[in-house]
């Protein structure tokens, strides 16, 4: 090549000695060199091309890849909250010691266990991207290795074409390489500090749960001096520690229950909007012209036009059914609020004395609060402890004498009042013995459980008017309390709300004493505890939902007749017939219960067929008068010889229908009682329908009159008198026919269609009365 290089460049050198050189050369160019040369312009410049694209690709791949962020803002940041949420947990645990409380400690635990789940989904995030950077920068490092991509003096003339390429690609793929090796340091950097503070999580997790577990086994362990051993003096800079450790994290309980329990909030906070609309539209429609009248003067001890504070008293004692898992803190700044919302709701209703005790309540509750919060070993801070505990006996004494004068039964506060006076003589002694914490705990408990008993009272009596106004309502436009009892729907609504009132009771006590973890623990133990009979396994669990959802069943198809109109049948002279449709609809909830309770109960269907099967012989020769009568019943919905309200004979009895049950059917007697016939009787026995068709009847009525009256007089008489009836059908004339005929007398029997079967005896007794007279008039003799 430099051979021929060199003649193209000196031409002006000998020509026979250049062609001398040429010739000498040309041989060996043919058999070695031009063959190479011929392969790299072919191979080089393709080979090249496909690594240059290969490495543009790459670069442009890598250049996406770090304009990700992988979250890191968002890690930060969230490790930054992180660490504000476990700094006071830490300290508190340094300051407090062995001294904090169990639901204190269970509060601590559910938040680590919370920053630990963070920060485990942020290590695994970090570390995928850890791994992808350092995949890209391998990358990097090799294409930036590669000698193809390289340019060197001894390359050949095609690949030196490349130069300004490459070189660009070098300078990119430089700055791509810095780019990833600095998003690679951010991210280690943070996966590092991550993992720290996972770490540091992890101890303090540790840390709780031995507090947890001795705290279970000296939680009546002596944990300060005898109270004649008590120091005089304060410490207030220990004080000041202690409330500022206690206060922020509380503050840090706090703030993580409102973060993570927001959705049951809002679905409180809907219930108390929905109470609220619902009794403000009723006091609305209540002054409507057309209902005041009706209603009159309303009022009510605890509802207003405006029912703002009644809302509130419902929504401050509702959370712990809402929220169950609430920290203490919670419960007590609800209660606190309610207090708040008693004092008002109460001030025009208590008077004289009981006022007097209430607001010494309200101002003992207050001090509580604080001497709680600034309670240590401290001799006087712990006489104030006592002396508050003194005081709430006395007035829990006063409160115990006055039992029978309170509005609620005295059977649900007695309990009530008798535990708030142990807790109160308990706090006592263990401050006397140097258990401080237990017997914080036991005078807070006692004296919110009283407060809440108050507050639950309260919200049933709320309840009570908001139901009485709707009541009262529904009846004067005839709405669905206008078909039912109510004196018997007053009486099952206060029988619910004591229910729910004792369920929330039991709730919050269990959530101050610390125990509702436990207590609920245990609790799904025995429900769900897998338990074998024979070779079927159920738990108690599904029993209960078992018997719950049969209950809830038959009640339904007991009362589902309100929301269909149904009505209590009476005997009167109206004829009303109803459709038997809610038998089915009974028959389809009690049937759709049955099944979903099997399906709750976890036994298997196939087991079940089997048992049903061997049982099926018994229970067809034990119980064939009830499958009979079952059976029946279904025939009598589908074929209809009788609806509810129809006037039926079968045997001696004659009635109206009252209702179609599954096993058997009632009767109404126009003596009033209330007869109760086997189904298997009605389909099986001659049943006479009066009114299956129409309602139509048509009545005789025979009397005697003498031998030598007129008989064309005595019709025409009859057959206007009966025609002057209201009752009687005038399309269809009386007929007047001789029934037998003596020596002194003729006896004549009268046929008319009256309107209905239950204004025969009145049709009767309004005819003969008429006949009297005008038979008197006419001096026509009656035999």
């Amino acid at each position: 090549m430099k051979l021929v290089h060199l003649f193209f460049l000196k031409p002006q050198k000998s020509y026979w000695l250049g062609l001398l050189l040429l010739l000498s050369t040309l041989p060996v160019l043919a058999q070695e060199q031009v063959p190479i040369l011929a392969d790299s312009a072919h191979a080089i410049p393709d080979t090249l091309l496909f690594k240059i694209q290969k490495a543009q690709a790459a670069i442009t791949e890598i250049n996406a890849a770090n304009k990700k962020e992988y979250g890191v803002n968002r890690i930060r940041e969230g490790l930054e909250e992180a660490e504000a949420s476990i700094n006071p947990i830490k300290a508190d645990l340094a300051t407090s010691g062995s001294t904090l409380h169990a639901k204190d400690l269970q509060s601590y635990g559910l938040i680590l266990k919370d920053a630990q789940t963070r920060l485990t989904a942020w290590q695994n995030s970090l570390s995928k991207a850890s791994n992808d950077l350092q995949k890209r920068a391998n990358q990097v490092i090799g294409l930036s290795q590669d000698s193809l991509l390289t340019v060197t003096e001894t390359d050949v003339a095609e690949k030196q074409l490349y130069t300004a390429q490459l070189t660009e690609l070098k300078i990119r793929l430089q700055r791509s390489g810095e780019r990833t090796t600095a998003k690679l340091d951010t991210i280690s950097r943070l996966l590092a500090n991550v993992s720290a503070l996972s770490l540091t999580v992890t101890d303090l997790q540790n840390q709780v749960q031995e507090q947890l577990r001795t705290s279970g086994e000296n939680v009546y362990s002596k944990e300060s001096p005898y109270l004649w051993e008590a120091p005089n003096r304060v410490d207030r800079t220990n004080v000041e520690r202690i409330v500022s450790s206690s206060y922020q994290g509380q503050k840090k309980i706090l703030s993580y229950f409102l973060n993570s329990a927001w959705d049951n909030r809002v679905l409180l906070l809907l219930t108390a909007a929905a109470f609220f609309i619902w009794v403000y539209s009723n006091f609305k429609k209540a002054r409507k012209l057309e209902l005041r009248q009706k209603l009159g003067d309303l009022k009510f001890q605890h509802i207003t036009p405006v029912p703002i504070l009644a809302t509130l008293i419902v929504l401050f004692n509702l959370p712990p059914l809402f929220e169950p898992d609430s920290p203490s803190l919670y419960i007590e700044l609800t209660q606190f609020c309610l207090l708040v919302c008693l004092t008002i709701s109460l001030k025009n209703i208590v008077k004289g004395e009981d006022r007097k005790h209430w607001l010494m309540l309200v101002g003992l509750y207050m001090t509580l609060i604080v001497v709680n919060t600034l309670l240590n070993d401290s001799l006087y801070l712990r006489l104030g402890l006592l002396a508050l505990n003194g005081t709430f006996l006395y007035l829990g004494m006063l409160i115990y004498r006055k039992l029978k004068q309170t509005p609620v039964k005295e059977r649900l506060i007695k309990p009530v009042v008798i535990l708030y006076l142990v807790l109160n003589a308990l706090a006592i002694l263990l401050n006397i013995f140097g258990r401080v914490s237990l017997a914080k705990v036991y005078s807070m408990t006692a004296v919110i459980g009283l407060i809440q008993m108050v507050g639950l009272d309260v919200f049933i009596q709320i309840l009570s008017d908001a139901l009485e106004l709707q009541i009262k309502l529904s009846a004067c436009s005839e709405g669905i309390f206008s078909r039912v009892s109510i004196p018997r729907s007053r009486a099952a609504f206060r029988r619910a709300m004591t229910v729910v009132a004792i369920i929330l009771w039991v709730l919050v006590f269990f959530i101050n004493l610390g125990v509702a973890g436990g207590v609920f623990a245990l609790l799904q133990q025995i429900l769900t505890k897998t338990r074998t009979f024979g070779s079927v396994t159920f738990t108690l669990g599904n029993i209960l939902l078992f018997g719950v959802i049969v209950y809830v069943a038959n009640l339904l198809q007991k009362h589902i007749g309100v929301l269909f109109g149904e009505s209590s049948v009476t005997f009167d002279n109206k004829t009303e017939r109803k459709s038997s449709k809610l038998v089915l609809i009974r028959l389809v909830i009690l049937i759709l219960g049955v099944l979903m309770a099997i399906t709750a109960s976890g036994i298997p269907m196939d087991r079940l067929t089997v048992v049903l099967g061997a049982l099926s012989v018994g229970i067809g020769l034990g119980m064939q008068n009830i499958v009979n009568n079952f059976v029946s019943g279904i025939i009598l919905i589908f074929e209809k010889p009788f609806q509810i309200g129809d006037y039926v004979e079968l045997a001696d009895k004659k009635g109206k229908v009252q209702d179609i049950g599954i096993r058997s059917s009632k009767m109404l007697t126009p003596q009033g009682s209330v007869v109760v016939i086997p189904n298997g009787d009605l389909l099986s026995g001659r049943l006479v329908n009066w009114t299956l068709s129409n309602s139509y009847l048509k009545t005789e009525l025979t009397f005697k009159v003498n031998a030598d009256a007129d008989l064309e007089k005595v019709t025409k008489i009859v057959e206007t008198e009966i025609g002057k009836l209201n009752d009687s059908l005038k399309n269809i004339p009386p007929e007047v026919l001789v029934n037998a005929i003596a020596a002194d007398s003729i006896e004549l029997k009268i046929l008319a269609w009256v309107t209905n079967i239950y204004v025969e005896a009145n049709f009767k007794s309004q005819l003969l009365t008429r006949l009297m007279v005008r038979f008197r008039e006419a001096e026509i003799k009656v035999m």
